[in-house]
């Protein structure tokens, strides 16, 4: 370490005066914590997909301050602050909606559900933030943590000259994305198709059809075109063709292989229920009912199987971050105050009081959910164990593989065990337990996930020589704002579905598959409502896929989870991403020019979502008022199939020809390294 340390030369010298923690790079910190943030909870309730900020904050903060001469400190100061309001929406998404889900708060739009959710974001983010100052120096340093998303990130700060032309190229995507969701919701052509299928039929002798009289019994289906989502399909071209296949095969089990099925055999019960003159048409709501009450909850054993499975295949990862935790608490706290501005962390006089009035908050806040004063201690404690330890696997973990892989519903799943089983142990069982569960759960998973993303800009941070300390408190005023206002997409996109004939967290178009997972556990393990031969089915099922070989159990079943339109988008974006690499491969470009395509590809495809999840925080909005954007600007009683076939195969063209024109001259320089 020391040999290490000795060879360290930050980007901006340890000498050199430069402006840093500045009230504009605070502020457009701030604003991006936001807007990224809203982004992110609105493609995660969605898609159940989230995306990194890191690299989409260091080119705004890089074009914004460009035009006010800002230094690179301020750039590296405004990114940090953006970015981790992305990590308290993932934290936020996975488990706040289950309370609703589970019946715990009866409303969400009340201020005892806002001023609960915030105290989770609060005091989770800070205790991440508070957790990694104790464990930033040696894990920050350690040579055997890559951190490859750091180094890409520092990269593109230090290739400041291409900045401007990245942030344009970022703006017009979320531009296009907006434009094109605008038209959908104006109804200009059909953003989705639903069509009602029969695969099998069973004779009217064997079965009563009771007064539906013409209602055919057999097995019936919904088949749905992909969705024409900006968002989705800049989530498949992400995450490409073999991930995004992997997600639409779970899709297509759910609605080509179990729905068909299981409505063929129950259909002479199933027949009986369909009320006179419904024909037909009744069996697709029997179909979707099958799928919510049948099929999803056997996706939720294989999520339980996929979760556990990332777990084991990272167990010496586990093993090797709790041990350093240990190892890195003892060292940070011989450590003195440094004199190097590089190496200076708050105080640990701040950091301790911090942790024990956070402590104080949880012990409060875990009574008021439990109605118990021992459930609650027991849960803050074990919140503040099981808390420190992820926040350090999760840290470790980041330096490894980055923050785009980082495992936090793994984490989280099995704290939630954990605080359940115990929950029954001490005799807090209902409707409280269950709170208590989730409250904990909230608080690790804000907690492991801000912890991770801050532990990534630290070591930016530490490569471009910025301070430790102004980073920190510049993300403890990130975690407030965040905790504060996030609770505000959550609550438009909840009651903009409402007001839409949804139902709000848990509908098809607001699936937040990972906070269903969440509920359904608690609720199963406290309250004793969980459907266990569904979910054991599913178990099985995950236990075949991992035999099988199969790279993403988890990604399967939260394919069968979703509804199909959204896995099919997922699905053709990395088709296209596929076509596009294809196109890139047959042109005889040179290595810098591959890089540049790359670069720009994921950018034009976060851009898309940015975009779309903008726009569907306003179509929210305009919900929540009783004025649908649809019924405003209304072109057609029934949009056009044709014109949204012809939508989604312009946007496929946008995201082949785009970035193959940001290949540049073969004879520039290397970019930094591309953000995949």
């Amino acid at each position: 370490m020391a040999n290490q340390q000795n060879s360290y030369k930050p980007f901006v010298p340890v000498d050199m005066k430069m402006s840093e923690f500045t009230l504009r790079a605070v502020l457009l910190g701030l604003v991006m914590t936001v807007i990224l943030g809203a982004a992110n909870a609105y493609l995660g309730l969605r898609a159940g997909q989230t995306i990194a900020a890191t690299y989409p904050a260091a080119v705004i903060s890089m074009a914004v301050l460009r035009l006010f001469r800002g230094s690179i400190l301020e750039e590296n100061m405004a990114r940090t602050v953006g970015s981790i309001g992305e990590s308290v929406a993932a934290g936020a998404i996975f488990t706040i909606p289950a309370f609703v889900i589970v019946g715990a708060w009866q409303r969400f739009d009340t201020f005892e559900a806002y001023w609960q959710s915030s105290a989770l974001m609060l005091v989770g983010g800070t205790l991440g933030i508070l957790f990694v100052t104790l464990l930033r120096r040696v894990m920050v340093e350690d040579p055997e943590l890559p951190f490859p998303e750091s180094k890409a990130a520092a990269e593109i700060h230090k290739a400041g000259q291409r900045g401007a032309d990245a942030a344009k190229t970022l703006f017009q995507a979320m531009g296009v994305g907006a434009f094109v969701y605008l038209l959908g919701e104006f109804r200009l052509f059909s953003a989705s198709r639903d069509f009602l299928l029969k695969v099998g039929e069973l004779g009217k002798s064997a079965v009563k059809l009771g007064a539906a009289g013409e209602a055919a019994a057999g097995g019936w289906t919904k088949f749905s075109l992909p969705a024409v989502a900006p968002a989705y399909l800049g989530v498949g071209f992400i995450i490409g063709p073999r991930l995004g296949a992997l997600n639409f095969a779970g899709g297509l089990t759910a609605w080509g292989l179990l729905v068909p099925l299981l409505v063929y055999f129950l259909g002479p019960e199933l027949a009986g229920s369909i009320p006179a003159g419904a024909g037909e048409e009744a069996w697709d709501g029997i179909s979707s009912q099958v799928w919510r009450n049948i099929v999803r909850p056997i996706a939720v054993g294989g999520m339980l199987v996929g979760a556990a499975t990332t777990m084991f295949r990272m167990r010496k990862s586990l093993a090797a971050g709790i041990q350093r935790a240990v190892a890195d608490l003892k060292k940070a706290s011989g450590q003195a105050e440094a004199v190097d501005r590089t190496q200076q962390d708050l105080s640990f006089k701040v950091v301790l009081p911090g942790l024990i009035a956070t402590l104080a908050a949880m012990i409060v806040l875990y009574n008021y959910f439990a109605q118990s004063l021992a459930g609650a201690v027991v849960a803050a404690v074990v919140m503040i164990v099981l808390g420190f330890f992820f926040a350090a696997v999760s840290g470790n973990l980041v330096g490894i593989i980055g923050s785009s892989n980082n495992p936090i519903s793994g984490l989280t799943l099995s704290t939630l065990i954990v605080a359940a089983l115990l929950m029954v142990a001490i005799g807090v069982k209902g409707l409280a337990g269950v709170a208590a569960v989730l409250g904990v759960a909230a608080v690790v998973c804000v907690s492991s996930a801000v912890a991770g993303e801050m532990l990534q800009d630290l070591k930016v941070g530490h490569i471009l020589g910025g301070t430790p300390r102004s980073m920190q408190i510049g993300d403890l005023i990130g975690i407030l704002i965040s905790g504060l206002l996030l609770f505000f997409p959550l609550w438009i996109l909840h009651e903009g579905n409402i007001r839409e004939g949804g139902i709000g967290f848990g509908d098809p178009k607001l699936s937040a598959p990972q906070a269903g997972l969440m509920a359904m556990l608690s609720q199963g393990i406290v309250g004793g409502s969980m459907a266990w031969p569904l979910v054991l089915t599913g178990i099985c099922m995950g236990l075949a896929l991992v035999l099988l070989q199969v790279r993403s159990p988890m990604l399967f079943a939260v394919g069968m989870y979703l509804p199909l339109e959204t896995t099919f988008a997922i699905f053709t974006g990395g088709v296209i991403r596929w076509l596009m690499e294809r196109a890139r491969d047959k042109r005889d470009f040179n290595e810098p020019q591959k890089a540049r395509i790359e670069n720009a590809a994921i950018l034009i495809a976060s851009g898309l979502i940015a975009g779309e999840a903008l726009m569907g925080m306003v179509k929210a909005g305009f919900a929540i008022g009783d004025k649908p954007l649809s019924s405003i600007f209304s072109f057609f009683q029934t949009p056009p199939m044709a014109a949204g076939l012809a939508m989604l195969v312009l946007l496929a063209l946008v995201l082949i020809r785009w970035p193959l024109a940001k290949a540049g001259s073969p004879d520039e320089p290397a970019p930094p390294a591309a953000i995949v």
